[in-house]
């Protein structure tokens, strides 16, 4: 975010900016010494924040900011100021402000003003993200390959920004099927800060695979998967859908409060199978589950991992057991994966010719031209019918 600040003292100018810039290193913060009539134009395009530290502002100072809100719709302002009574606030209300701190300026405030002006500035501006929960039928069914590998796959080769969340909570390793770095943070380590939860926290506690590909781990004590919360899981998506196209969950094998609160949040689900007796009968308790937590039967894509047309059971028989149709089948290439694993590399930079990496490139294909379709949204619709 571009933010500039105005104050007219020095010192306190100094501080401001450096309480910007410990909110986010991404941030570009500009000073401007001086008073608001000082204000120079905007030649190079308006900042998204323009905070005013002034101890008094009079009519002719909420006039011009009133004025710069109407040349530039898009900049928010927060003012800072020693004037707090209920007819100035409402004045700076209809002036456009955002905002009104009182002085001294209180560091913790600041940053959590920021952060609001930023959390909405990001949901206005971009589409939000889908959100894509897999979870096994089953023991060692293949879910946290397939949901790691996706989504590289999604990066990588459809160039979306995708965020993995491993809710494994007890037992997750997600982050070693993609990467060698040890994850600096953990879900739960960012449930015990959600009160300062924001895109600079997440960003910093993800494992960062790609520039557009980051996984939030699972903790490394089991212990800590009792101090996330369902609200946390809100809280996280809430966030996650502002900044990412795609948001991946690895669910894990059990159902419980904070499991069961993201597949409710979750765009779409992806029970991970193989056609074996075992996962075919827990695949079908599992579904029974869905029932009873009312999930559309449309939110629910089966998908058949370690397939091999050569099977005893096959695909049909899967499909009469369930009374729907699979949505995937992965094919079967058990040394490809399990290289990729070991090594901790994904399957597509490890084996591009893989028939694995190749029914994922598919999948992600699929996921991220239905995403575009819909972020077209209604205008396209209507022209569509003009």
């Amino acid at each position: 975010m571009k933010i500039t600040a105005i104050s007219s003292n020095d010192k306190q100018l100094f501080e401001i900016a450096r309480i910007l810039r410990e909110r986010s290193q991404s941030d570009q913060v500009d000073v401007l010494p001086g008073l608001l009539e000082k204000l120079p134009r905007f030649e190079s395009g308006s900042p998204d924040l323009l905070l005013v530290a002034q101890p008094l502002l009079n009519g002719d100072d909420l006039d011009r900011l009133e004025t710069l809100s109407a040349q530039y719709p898009d900049m928010a302002v927060i003012l800072a100021c020693t004037q707090q009574t209920p007819d100035f606030l409402l004045q700076a209300m209809r002036a456009g402000v955002r905002e009104v701190m009182p002085m001294p300026i209180d560091g913790n405030a600041l940053q959590a003003a920021v952060r609001r002006i930023d959390d909405k500035r990001s949901y206005s501006t971009r589409a939000l993200g889908k959100v894509l929960a897999f979870i096994s039928c089953k023991g060692g069914s293949g879910a946290t390959f397939l949901a790691t590998n996706l989504g590289y796959a999604l990066a990588a080769a459809e160039s979306k920004k995708v965020a993995l969340f491993d809710l494994n909570l007890q037992f997750g390793d997600a982050s070693l099927f993609v990467s060698d770095q040890r994850p600096a943070a953990s879900v739960a380590s960012v449930a015990q800060q959600i009160h300062r939860l924001d895109a600079s926290l997440l960003f910093s506690s993800m494992v960062q695979v790609t520039p557009n590909f980051h996984v939030l781990a699972a903790p490394d004590d089991p212990t800590q998967a009792n101090d996330v919360h369902p609200e946390h899981v809100d809280a996280l998506l809430r966030l996650a859908r502002q900044h990412y196209d795609f948001v991946l969950l690895d669910i894990g094998r059990s159902l419980d409060a904070v499991s069961v609160r993201a597949l409710d949040q979750a765009d779409m689900i992806f029970p991970i199978l193989q056609a074996t007796l075992p996962y075919i009968r827990d695949g079908k308790r599992l579904l029974q589950v869905f029932r009873s937590l009312d999930y559309r039967k449309d939110k629910i894509h089966l998908i058949v991992n370690r397939h091999s047309n050569s099977g005893d059971i096959r695909l049909r028989d899967c499909e009469q057991a369930y009374g729907m149709d699979m949505y995937r089948t992965i094919p079967n290439h058990y040394e490809a994966a399990a290289a990729s694993v070991n090594q901790g590399v994904p399957i597509l930079q490890l084996q591009r010719t893989s028939p694995i990496s190749k029914a994922l490139q598919d999948l992600a294909r699929t996921l991220a031209g239905d995403s575009a379709s819909e972020s077209r949204g209604w205008l396209s619709r209507i022209l569509q019918r003009a």
